[in-house]
């Protein structure tokens, strides 16, 4: 079947990508710029993918993304809900359904996260699964990309189900009271699976927990509802050592999207420290 001409996937790929500007994905913008949207390297570096992979789909020569590229490209290209639903379609792939956890960012927190600047800032699903951090966040926690996205989840990495590392936070973090984290977390989670009943890798998530961490089941066999809006945490950072921060936790509507910022005391000691780590960036790490 012939495709109308511009309706394409690469040409709704680069159509998309040509409106976006440098600045509303919180890029700078160099003096004499004549490109008035994203370049193919920003976009992938927004996205994680290979920039020859961008051209490959705009060229045609790539048509089946996968839906966890699909997904990322929707973010990074600021995509609302039906634009993101028409790439899933043009990639040959069957969009979120409204029961299920969404992982897409709409264009206003998207708008909001990039005039954060350099405050420490994570987006989660509802079900504890990162989808969007920032270069402040993985300066204070360490950059979480060199982790297969499955295992970048916050639930996993607070109940582990085996001796692995830590996949989110690769310094030492302590909080002020442990076990009323541990409680908020899960009750959030078992407030999660009244929200999307049906969807099928939260109830993954739930039986992997509840078979593999018994500090988990116990607290799941409690049945307590709730959610996890605050925490006090501090940071063993390997460059400018501890760092006592405030973690409040914002959610987005209906998607239970978790806006996570990391703050300090104003004129604090632990102030200087986080903005320290946000000049230097993320340290060196041998994580895999």
């Amino acid at each position: 079947m012939p495709t109308t001409p511009g309706a394409g996937l690469g040409a709704m790929i680069r159509t998309w990508r040509d409106r976006l500007p440098p600045s509303a994905a919180g890029l700078p913008v160099p003096r004499g710029r004549r490109a008035p949207g994203l370049r193919r390297e920003e976009l992938a570096d927004l996205a994680g993918v290979s920039v020859d992979y961008i051209v490959r789909l705009e060229q045609g020569r790539a048509t089946t993304p996968s839906a966890s590229v699909v997904a990322s490209l929707a973010r990074a290209l600021q995509l609302s809900t039906a634009e993101r639903d028409h790439l899933y379609r043009l990639a040959q792939l069957v969009p979120p359904v409204g029961g299920a956890i969404s992982d897409h960012l709409p264009p206003g927190v998207q708008r909001v996260l990039a005039r954060l600047g350099d405050v420490a800032v994570a987006v989660f699903a509802a079900d504890w699964q990162l989808v969007w951090w920032n270069r402040g966040w993985a300066a204070l926690l360490g950059d979480p990309s060199a982790s297969p996205p499955r295992l970048r989840n916050f639930a996993r990495d607070r109940f582990p189900v085996d001796a692995g590392p830590a996949h989110l936070a690769l310094w030492p973090v302590t909080e002020a009271d442990r076990d009323a984290t541990d409680a908020a977390v899960v009750s959030d989670l078992r407030r999660a699976t009244g929200r999307f009943p049906q969807d099928s890798r939260l109830a993954a998530l739930i039986r992997d927990l509840n078979a593999g961490n018994r500090r988990f089941a116990d607290l799941w066999a409690t049945g307590e509802v709730a959610a996890h809006r605050e925490d006090h945490k501090t940071i063993d950072h390997p460059s400018v050592g501890p760092v006592t921060v405030d973690c409040d936790v914002l959610t987005d509507g209906d998607s239970e999207l978790k806006i996570v910022i990391m703050t300090a005391v104003p004129g604090s000691e632990d102030e200087t420290k986080l903005r320290l780590t946000a000049i230097a960036g993320p340290p060196a790490t041998t994580h895999n």
